[in-house]
């Protein structure tokens, strides 16, 4: 399978405006079909990363949780209608004719100023125009990413697919129990009872430790004996492995545990040929595992008037 083609959207799967290395639209049908859970608890995702996995899902109740405060106040405005989507194709349109202006340097004149002002709005923008969509951040805590080297990204088109992706998140928070909060994933997944239902998507160990805070392989460690000890459910999405290695974790952790793998291709590379194939895994509590039945639970259908937002990726 060529790279290009693996970066396809399944069907049914809508993105949301917030692009990140190793976003979840592809395992969101292998939760879809393999996954469980209580119509009466909480969706909990103690690294809610793009969000892709709970707007796609679309629990009643739901905490979303993550340590980078700058994804939770984005989406925390686009909850308040703070952030609306004729906000968002105001501002990306100014702000995108003077990108294409400065022949690209005013990327950086946002980048400064978000990293004084935090604005959900210049993080929209810088995510957007930033190299490979890579969300990172230097140890004082200020964005660091380079340019994508594109003066002219904010095309018309570009600049509509994703105000229609901001409205799309808008109208799946509408009428849910969702709370977004800044937390370590200790702190959130304590919050966990029995009735609830925990989805860990954390970054990936032994590979970037500089997304928000470090992830080495004692969280890893701390993480899993964490999940295993739920009196609830759980899922846990990591890497399984490539051509090169095998993420050791797995068989430590979740060796008698049901385990669904899919293969991606992984983005973060310069060049195609850098881009090489990933196994995913996607570890499920026994008990609210699935195996190629259809399940019931609260997982919502799309309503056929939400058509009209084309939220496919780039």
């Amino acid at each position: 399978m060529r790279p290009e083609a693996s970066q396809r959207v399944p069907v049914g799967v809508k993105t949301p405006p917030i692009k990140l290395q190793g976003i979840k639209t592809k395992i969101v049908p292998t939760i879809r079909k393999h996954v469980a859970w209580a119509t009466s608890g909480r969706w909990i995702e103690p690294f809610l990363g793009s969000g892709v996995v709970l707007f796609n899902l679309r629990p009643l109740r739901a905490i979303a949780a993550d340590t980078n405060e700058h994804l939770i106040r984005f989406y925390q405005a686009v909850q308040t209608g703070e952030l609306s989507p004729t906000l968002v194709r105001g501002f990306l349109e100014r702000e995108g004719a003077q990108l294409s202006a400065t022949e690209g340097a005013h990327y950086y004149e946002v980048r400064t100023r978000f990293n004084e002002l935090g604005s959900p709005l210049d993080f929209l923008f810088l995510n957007r125009a930033c190299f490979n969509g890579v969300m990172r951040f230097n140890k004082k805590g200020g964005f660091n990413v380079p340019f994508c080297k594109k003066p002219d990204r904010f095309a018309a088109a570009y600049i509509t697919k994703i105000v229609n992706q901001v409205a799309w998140v808008s109208q799946m928070m509408r009428g849910k129990a969702w709370e977004f909060v800044v937390a370590d994933w200790r702190d959130s997944v304590a919050l966990a009872t029995s009735e609830d239902f925990v989805y860990c998507d954390p970054p990936y160990n032994d590979r970037h430790t500089d997304y928000f805070t470090r992830w080495q392989s004692q969280d890893v460690d701390d993480l899993a004996q964490s999940l295993k000890l739920l009196d609830g459910g759980f899922a846990y999405s990591t890497w399984k492995g490539n051509k090169y290695r095998q993420n050791v974790h797995i068989a430590k952790h979740f060796a008698e545990y049901p385990t669904v793998c899919i293969k991606h291709f992984y983005h973060v590379g310069p060049t195609e040929a850098l881009r090489n194939e990933m196994e995913e895994a996607l570890v499920v509590a026994p008990r609210f595992y699935i195996d190629e039945r259809p399940m019931a639970h609260s997982i919502q259908p799309i309503p056929e008037e939400l058509a009209l937002f084309d939220t496919s990726s780039i």
